[in-house]
Order: structure tokens, then C-alpha cells, then sequence
């Protein structure tokens, strides 16, 4: 045990503890995650330990990140309000998936252009928008996953103006998270699934966000065009200049029922199946005015299972990547705190959580992180997104991961 002091004054109620909390003897005082809300809770701690310690050779990471942000700020000048007031993050970035420093897209903007392209296609500059697009997306999925999934998978819950392009969004970043992650597919072969999830639903982008709105049922032309639409979106994709045999495939039989190990198929036939499994995850996940979305693990399990019932390669690979409750999906915790998934964690169950409501069913305020690998917040379950009475901001959310 290597145990270094903390000036009392830079422990900051109301946020959880970026590490363990021990006294000047070593005994244990407050548990990583802990919220002191006090002064006087803070004094009583002291009073107990005879001083404020951490150990490094068990939170060292964290402890190093504190002083290092710290250190940072002093040597920017910052006033020393700001400093008082710095949050203490912790510096577990479960694998590298957090945001290192990259930029965070403007999911918005990136909504309108993607509808934009997706509804109105032109030969004359659909290659470079497409790819331009396409680019920026695998860029996000590589450097900040966690936050791209987040991203996503939050706004697909809630959006039905621009669905289509939302969608296909996901499904192009579920798949090459999961291709690069867990299939550990080449580069070559992740950009050509990337290719093929952003553009599988071409032909009927205008129809979905039409059906997402309509609350009868589908007439018999529109029943046409969505079973048509895969064998079309091909057609179209030559028509713009595409001429990837693969890409070209994977969009045509992406909507095909083929159970089975992937190790039958051919590449193409593949990558179809994955962009399946993923299209029914997103799609099932997604509200539309006649109906409410599935909750995250209803639309996980229609992933995981085939159309015989038997556990599927290309799901179980899906749901082994974004766990069980994967960011953006909204969760209960033994505390009967309800937070939102910020980030994968170190197994399936145990993602990071940000708390936005206490176990009273009132609104935290601030975020509170939590780690569910820890008993006090073991996730018990998911919640629906109407039930969650809290207005997020989606920024405010990704700056937590």
C-alpha cells in the first residue's frame, strides 16, 4: 500500500469519487463512485481517518489523472474558482473506447445530410457525398465507438422525422464495430460492409420515413415496394456508379433469411447477415407513431436468435460487442437509480452508467456516473424511453463517456 494525502479542499461534493478513499492508517473510508454531499459527512470522514489518503498502488491511474488535470489548469492560469471547482474524473477508459481527445460529431448535421443524400441521389456528386459521409462515420466508429454508439442508439429511440438516414447510421456503425472488434474483419472488408449498411436502404429512405409517421396500415404498394427494396437499392446503386460486386450483394441480400454458421457463406452472403441482425436491432429498437419501440433487450434478443430459434453467429457476434445494455439504452440499478449507458464495460452486464434520476424517481441534476460492476449498482433492468421523465441533452451525455 502506497498511500499519498489529499487536501480536504479538493474533494468535490456531490460527484462521485474517482478512486478509493482511505484514511492515514489505510482503513477504508469511501468506496470508488461514493458521492460525499456534505461538509460535514466530508469532516466526520477526516475525523475517522485522521486524514484524507490514496492509495496509489490501487487507484493510481485515477490519482495520476487528477493531479496531471490539475497540473494542467495551474499552468493555464486558470482562476482559482474553476480549479476548486474542477470535477475529479477517473481514467478507466475500458480499453481504450473512451473519447482520447477526438471530436465528437455534430449528429444533427449529420442526420440532414445523410437524409439529404440517401432521399434525393445524384450521379453527378453521389460518390463523393456518399464516401465523404461513409468516411467520417468509420472515423468515429475507430476512434470514439462508445461515443458513436451512443450517439446513435439514443437518437434512434426517439427519432421518426428523419428514420431512414438515422437508421441506416446505426446499422452502418453497429456493423463495423462489431466487423472490426469481434469478427476482426480487414479494413478492406469493414469499409465495404460500411458501404453496404449506409446505402442497403436507397431506394425506399423516402417511404421509411413516411411509414415511421403513418399510423394505418401499409397499402398494398408500399407491402410492394419494402419487399422489393433490397433488389432495387442494388439497381439504383449502379445507376449512380457504384460497381463493388460485394457492396452490391451484401445490399441484395440483406434482407434474406439464411440461418447458419457464417463459415457456409460467402463473403458478400456474410456481410449480408450481419447487416441483417443489425437492421432488425435497430429497426426494433426504433418508436413509429403507431407504435412504441421495443425496450434495448427485446430488440438484442431478436438479434440473437435466428429464424429456427438457435442462438445466430452474426447476432450472438453483435450482442457479444455492444453487451447486453449497450450505450444509450436506459437502465435500472439495485439502487433503483435510473441512469443511461455511457460506455461498454469490462463484461457484457457491467457498462458504465450516468445516473439522471435518484431513487426517489427525481431528476439528479448533473449526471452521476456509476460502475455496475459494483453490487450498490448491479443493473436489474431496462427501462423504456417514456418512462424516463428527464430532458437529456445527447452532448451533455457524450462529454461523460
Amino acid at each position: 500500500m502506497n498511500l499519498v494525502s489529499l487536501n480536504i479542499e479538493s474533494i468535490q461534493l456531490g460527484h462521485p469519487l474517482p478512486f478509493v478513499l482511505r484514511g492515514a492508517d489505510g482503513v477504508l473510508l469511501a468506496q470508488k463512485g461514493y458521492v460525499i454531499r456534505t461538509r460535514e459527512e466530508l469532516a466526520k470522514m477526516v475525523g475517522r481517518g485522521r486524514q484524507l489518503c490514496v492509495d496509489t498502488d490501487e487507484s493510481g491511474d485515477s490519482h495520476r489523472a487528477y493531479l496531471a488535470q490539475l497540473q494542467r489548469m495551474l499552468i493555464a492560469d486558470t482562476n482559482l474558482g474553476e480549479i476548486a471547482a474542477m470535477k475529479m474524473t477517473a481514467a478507466d477508459d475500458a480499453g481504450g473506447r473512451g473519447r482520447a481527445g477526438k471530436t465528437l460529431p455534430d449528429w444533427p448535421e449529420l442526420q440532414l445530410r445523410a437524409t439529404q443524400l440517401l432521399r434525393a441521389p445524384s450521379p453527378a456528386d453521389f460518390g463523393g457525398r456518399f464516401q465523404t459521409l461513409h468516411d467520417e462515420l468509420a472515423r468515429h466508429c475507430e476512434q470514439t465507438p462508445d461515443a458513436t454508439l451512443l450517439g446513435l442508439i439514443y437518437l434512434s429511440a426517439q427519432e421518426t422525422r428523419m428514420y431512414s438516414a438515422t437508421h441506416s447510421m446505426l446499422v452502418c456503425c453497429v456493423c463495423m464495430v462489431v466487423a472490426r472488434e469481434m469478427l476482426r474483419w480487414p479494413a478492406s472488408r469493414v469499409q465495404q460492409l460500411g458501404h453496404a449498411a449506409l446505402s442497403m436502404n436507397i431506394a425506399m429512405s423516402e417511404l421509411q420515413d413516411q411509414l415511421a409517421q403513418q399510423t394505418h396500415p401499409l397499402t398494398a404498394q408500399q407491402i410492394a415496394a419494402v419487399e422489393s427494396h433490397a433488389e432495387r437499392s442494388e439497381a439504383l446503386l449502379r445507376t449512380l456508379g457504384v460497381a463493388d460486386p460485394v457492396w452490391l450483394e451484401a445490399v441484395r441480400c440483406h434482407h434474406h433469411r439464411t440461418p447458419g454458421p457464417l463459415a457456409k457463406k460467402t463473403e458478400p452472403q456474410q456481410m449480408a447477415r450481419l447487416l441483417q441482425r443489425a437492421d432488425i436491432f435497430g429497426a426494433r429498437m426504433a418508436p413509429r407513431a403507431a407504435r412504441l419501440p421495443m425496450p434495448v433487450t427485446a430488440a438484442m434478443q431478436a438479434s440473437y436468435y435466428d429464424e429456427e430459434h438457435q442462438v445466430d453467429e452474426a447476432g450472438a457476434a453483435l450482442v457479444k460487442t455492444l453487451g447486453v445494455y449497450p450505450p444509450g439504452a436506459f437502465v435500472r440499478l439495485a439502487s433503483q437509480e435510473v441512469g443511461v449507458v455511457v460506455r461498454r464495460g469490462t463484461t457484457a452486464t457491467t457498462p458504465k452508467v450516468a445516473v439522471v434520476t435518484n431513487r426517489d424517481g427525481m431528476p439528479t441534476g448533473e449526471p452521476i456516473p456509476r460502475d455496475t460492476g459494483m453490487p450498490p449498482w448491479k443493473v436489474t433492468g431496462v427501462v423504456a424511453f417514456k418512462d424516463v421523465r428527464v430532458k437529456l441533452s445527447l452532448d451533455r451525455l457524450l462529454n461523460l463517456v
